[in-house]
């Protein structure tokens, strides 16, 4: 019983410990992204990704690089795109980018797992484009497409478009209230995945054994020897991991970290990290949108293409001698609150977060009409269900640190 509490109070300190490290980068990269989505016009987006030809993949890439990296906010987002005009293609190099190819992810990915891994996550957001729409291109969904656009109710926004300046635009003080409201929505979004990530992190840290993942990614011990089949299997296995998880692209960064620690090859953790849109409530999200067919064909293409992406960011390192280290990473025993540049980063970014959410506030006093970004049709019993789940997770880590320093 003792060993268990012990184990307890470490799992709970690691998970507080992991996301110590990685505050300041949420704070900053919730930031940017409000900062983007307030000063450039998701309407004029629209307009300019209708047509199948590259500039149209182009731009659905770029702005889904400038838009929020939540799962669910990107769904909502490219299905607007899409009902609104824009090509299906340009529509996944959205989606695909939004979730691959965004700063704050990045940042989070470059604390946990090094600058090989962030290379690789904004290459691999690239090539998975460029597969998709390879395959779209082989396999010409036309009808399945034209039955999506069909099932998509076909009213248009009203919405106003801003015709003002960036210079005007920076300088206005509604605007500035409108960062703060867009900065506290990204984290409503993403609390309850960021909470049960980090947990989950802490808790496979301490409690699973080596012999665990030795016996679900096959081959661990061998560091770079890995084999064609046993490359395969890691990178089918990263996702089926991240489908029973259910952890947002943020919140599985830590995990991703504990994976490759523990012998699963940078393809396998790619893989994992490029899940985030194969899961389960993605799947019936779009199958609300679109309808099963066409959802189940998106879960093919995005599975087959990460796949692909995986394999071929594996071999390339490989060529050019940029594979990382698989080592064990000592992140359990770690000092995560040691005084050092992360300290001061949280603090100042904390105060940061603090004047953002003032602003919030005084945007809902001053405006009861915000514009929002469109949300999925998220169902309200896994709401609730992922609430509650949250809510337990606090405690399990209350009561942890609370073991953990009467030890």
């Amino acid at each position: 019983m003792d060993q268990f509490l012990n184990k307890w109070g470490e799992a709970a300190y690691s998970s507080l410990g992991f996301f110590w490290m990685a505050m300041w980068a949420f704070i900053l990269g919730y930031f940017i992204s409000s900062i983007i989505q307030v000063f450039i016009s998701e309407s004029r987006m629209q307009k300019l990704m209708g047509d199948k030809n590259t500039k149209s993949v182009l731009l659905g890439t770029f702005f889904g690089f400038i838009s929020s990296s939540c799962s669910f906010s990107a769904l909502a987002t490219s299905k607007s795109l899409f009902q609104k005009g824009a090509s299906f293609i340009s529509t996944i190099a959205f989606l695909l980018s939004s979730t691959n190819l965004v700063i704050e992810l990045g940042i989070v990915i470059s604390i946990f797992l090094g600058w090989q891994f962030v290379v690789g996550e904004y290459v691999g957001g690239i090539f998975l484009i460029l597969f998709s729409w390879l395959l779209i291109f082989i396999i010409k969904p036309n009808k399945l497409i034209k039955k999506a656009r069909n099932k998509l109710d076909s009213s248009k926004s009203g919405n106003h478009q801003n015709q003002d300046s960036f210079y005007q635009n920076i300088r206005s003080k509604e605007n500035w209230l409108k960062v703060g409201s867009k900065y506290v929505m990204e984290w409503q979004m993403v609390w309850k995945d960021v909470t049960l990530g980090f947990t989950i992190a802490g808790i496979v840290a301490v409690f699973v054994p080596d012999s665990f993942f030795e016996s679900l990614f096959i081959n661990t011990a061998n560091n770079h020897e890995f084999g064609f089949f046993t490359l395969v299997e890691h990178v089918v296995i990263g996702p089926i991991v991240a489908f029973l998880t259910f952890i947002g692209s943020m919140g599985n960064i830590p995990l991703a970290a504990l994976l490759f620690g523990k012998g699963v090859s940078f393809a396998g953790v790619m893989a994992f990290i490029f899940s985030d849109l194969v899961v389960f409530p993605v799947l019936r999200i779009n199958a609300k949108y679109y309808g099963w067919k066409m959802s189940l064909f998106i879960l093919l293409l995005l599975f087959l293409s990460l796949i692909i992406t995986s394999l071929t960011l594996h071999y390339g390192f490989d060529a050019l001698g940029m594979l990382p280290e698989n080592v064990e990473r000592d992140i359990v025993s770690k000092d995560h609150f040691s005084v050092d540049y992360t300290l001061f980063f949280n603090i100042g970014f904390f105060l940061l977060s603090g004047v953002l959410v003032y602003l919030s506030f005084a945007e809902k006093r001053r405006d009861t009409n915000h514009h929002h970004h469109e949300m999925a049709p998220k169902s309200s019993l896994f709401e609730t269900v992922m609430k509650w789940i949250a809510f337990i997770c606090y405690l399990w880590l209350i009561i942890g640190l609370i073991l953990k320093l009467s030890s």
